[in-house]
């Protein structure tokens, strides 16, 4: 990457585009409406269970200008969810900017492990053992997604929901490869503890992205 790329991504005029496309998103408090979803490239939060691995690389996926981004999204939606990767590896504040101004609605799904950036209508956050959030993040907090993959994540859901706001939603989501097992602890769990929602990854029970 040549320095004038560089300084363009690190003001986040450019930004490490893996995929994007119009979808229905499929999990968390906004199930079932439609969306444009902005993957971007680069992630060292390191899920052992994710299932986009080929986004972690940054540097496998090309810099593209956040305005042509914008131009892309208005052809579809509305609605524009900011995903990864991490997205807050890199500056939100330029693309969300050009969102808003098009009255496109800015929602972002984050581990939150890096520094708060960006205007957002709606703040997911879903924090990961192998690198937690920072404070800082916390308060931003719509809603809370914790991935349910052991019974341990139980006591690690509950660490993390004392963090967030009073008004933030609570979801807890199986991790799709335990699915079979977690789903039915996870009903008993929300039924005993009833704060909680539970969050399925439709999109995959539909076959979409």
């Amino acid at each position: 990457m040549d320095k004038e790329t560089k300084d363009l991504v690190d003001k986040g005029i450019m930004l490490p585009l893996m995929e994007e496309f119009y979808t229905i998103q499929g999990e968390g408090s906004h199930t079932g409406t439609a969306a444009y979803f902005i993957r971007v490239g680069g992630c060292d939060v390191g899920c052992h269970w994710c299932d986009v691995k080929e986004s972690w690389n940054a540097d496998l996926h090309p810099p593209t200008l956040a305005n042509t981004i914008v131009q892309n999204v208005k052809k579809y939606a509305n609605t524009v969810v900011i995903t990864g990767g991490e997205p807050l590896m890199w500056s939100m504040d330029f693309i969300t900017n050009l969102l808003q101004k098009e009255n496109i609605k800015t929602h972002i799904e984050t581990s939150g492990a890096y520094s708060f950036s960006g205007k957002w209508d709606w703040f997911c956050l879903s924090p990961k053992k192998t690198k937690l959030p920072l404070a800082e993040v916390y308060p931003h907090a719509d809603e809370l997604k914790m991935i349910i993959h052991n019974r341990s994540d139980f006591d690690f859901a509950e660490e993390q929901a004392a963090k967030v706001g009073e008004k933030c939603q609570l979801f807890l989501q199986p991790e799709w490869s335990k699915k079979e097992k977690m789903t039915e602890e996870i009903v008993d769990y929300v039924m005993k503890n009833p704060k909680w929602k539970i969050s399925l990854q439709t999109h995959k029970y539909l076959n979409i992205p």
